[in-house]
């Protein structure tokens, strides 16, 4: 179409890359008036934007929720099964060697799957070929013995890893994504997004323990509520594993029958069924930025994908000094499903009483890990680092000092509560921690992250059938001192690397 003939059709169509030659040339312009707009220009801001993020902040938000309630499904039968381990599958220390060789294989699985797996299946496919594993080391719970515990458990380590570096990821990657569109800080949208997800993720101590206890409060005719002056001197920090015979045989310590457990089991198994399908079903898939980046021939497996977690350890003095305390992270977590449920409470109280004492664990967790993840931006991470180590200290020693008794239970509770504060602010800030130092490179970051916290799981798993309680707690006191005076010096190199970042005066 010529000129006059566009002159004479106004309404006729025109390409917007063409619309030069609607003032009189056949030239092509170099740069379209929309690839500079004004400030004013707000149509042309929002479509730069969509351009630039693949997902809408609706979108953004709901895949938070998806993941949220994906792992709070799974997790609910698996933590609920592992805080019955130490209790229901104690003959010959079986239920914590499982634990521990969950993290023995974790920690091997660190090394080198998750940056494969993710490069391979994306973070939405990785996350629920993941919790497969899962599933399957709770089927074999219906049969627990070591040739069905040991094998499952060393699958379900294998698949821990992806699956916690692929969701950490992916809330690192939107929460960077959701930063920028709002214009807000990106420590302050990430400390938001693992406070909501860590707010519903622990809610799963309050469903999974329901269960269980409603379920094994059924005891029978034969079940005592009593516990004898000799078998509380053999409870607490006195629990020792020379004194398991003398304390298995009290009534309140007696296993539930098949049918419990396989009620049990079946339920914790349909639960995170639904975690499965609802990842699958309803999770978007997103590309990394830094995958987006790379050339087509180089977006699959590499070599340097397997040592990319090694090299950010040797070269990362940050890393470096954070390992005492994510090991802390691995130590404690064990120690409240382990230690805790077993020498204290069900030595005490019994068996059935777990899951309500640690149904007040999850929901003080719960609603601190969410309320933390709010506050931070207007504190900053230091008050509630302080705030964890103060009341995590004064439960330690609580512990070394009380003798557990069943006319105070409300004792246990307590306790309980106080410790999932502390978690509460070890498990949000140090997660939120990790994915603002290292934004750059998140997925050999979290596998750092879940490689130490799995260290502290084995060294305290390992250690759970041959150390006395008291020893335990001064292991975690010794470890918690540690780690929060080397996070400390954390603080002080980055604010002291952001002073001389902005320190722009040039020297003579």
């Amino acid at each position: 179409m010529n000129n006059a003939e566009r002159m004479d059709n106004p309404g006729a169509d025109i390409e917007p890359s063409k619309e030069a030659l609607a003032f009189g040339t056949d030239e092509k312009p170099k740069a379209k008036i929309s690839d500079s707009p004004p400030p004013y220009d707000e149509t042309s801001n929002d479509d730069k934007r969509k351009q630039e993020y693949p997902m809408t902040r609706l979108q953004i938000i709901k895949n938070l929720l998806v993941v949220s309630f994906g792992f709070l499904f799974l997790f609910t039968s698996f933590q609920s099964l592992a805080n019955l381990q130490s209790s229901l599958n104690r003959e010959e220390g079986l239920g914590t060697w499982g634990l521990a060789t969950i993290y023995i294989a974790l920690v091997l699985s660190c090394m080198f799957l998750p940056p494969f797996i993710i490069d391979i299946l994306g973070c939405k496919w990785t996350v629920a070929f993941s919790m497969l594993c899962y599933i399957l080391y709770m089927v074999a719970n219906f049969y627990a013995v070591w040739g069905t515990i040991i094998p499952a458990a060393i699958i379900l380590g294998i698949g821990a890893a992806p699956l916690w570096s692929a969701k950490c990821t992916y809330l690192t990657e939107t929460g960077t994504w959701y930063a920028k569109m709002t214009g807000a800080s990106h420590d302050d949208i990430v400390n938001r997004f693992f406070g909501i997800f860590f707010m519903i993720f622990q809610t799963s101590q309050i469903w999974g323990n329901l269960i269980s206890s409603l379920v094994f409060s059924e005891r029978g005719q034969n079940a005592s509520s009593g516990v004898s002056a000799e078998i509380l001197e053999l409870c607490g920090p006195n629990n020792c594993p020379s004194h398991s015979d003398a304390y298995i045989n009290n009534t309140n310590l007696q296993k539930p029958t098949i049918e419990q457990v396989y009620t049990v089991c079946g339920i914790y198994v349909g639960f995170a069924c639904i975690g499965f399908f609802i990842i699958t079903l309803l999770l978007d898939r997103i590309v990394l930025d830094k995958e987006a980046a790379r050339a087509p021939g180089q977006k699959r497996l590499s070599f340097d994908l397997v040592w990319e977690t090694f090299r950010h350890l040797i070269n990362n003095h940050y890393q470096k000094l954070l390992i005492p305390l994510t090991i802390y992270s691995g130590v404690e977590q064990a120690f409240i499903a382990g230690d805790f449920t077993r020498s204290y409470v069900s030595c005490s109280v019994g068996i059935w009483n777990v899951g309500y004492v640690m149904i007040c664990y999850g929901v003080v967790d719960a609603f601190c890990s969410f309320t933390f993840g709010r506050l931070v931006q207007y504190v900053g991470h230091i008050p509630f680092f302080i705030l964890a180590f103060v009341v995590h200290i004064s439960c330690q020693i609580t512990l070394l000092l009380w003798l557990p008794n069943p006319d105070q239970f409300y004792v246990f509770f307590i306790l309980a509560a106080m410790w999932g504060i502390g978690d509460a602010v070890i498990q949000t800030q140090v997660n939120a921690l990790y994915g603002w130092l290292f934004s750059d490179n998140p997925e050999a970051a979290f596998s750092n992250y879940r490689l130490w916290e799995s260290v502290g799981f084995i060294i305290a798993f390992g250690y759970s059938f041959n150390l006395c309680t008291s020893v335990k707690l001064y292991f975690c006191i010794g470890n918690l001192v540690v780690g929060m005076v080397l996070y400390g010096v954390v603080e002080v190199l980055q604010r002291r690397s952001k002073s001389k970042s902005f320190d722009i005066t040039p020297t003579k």
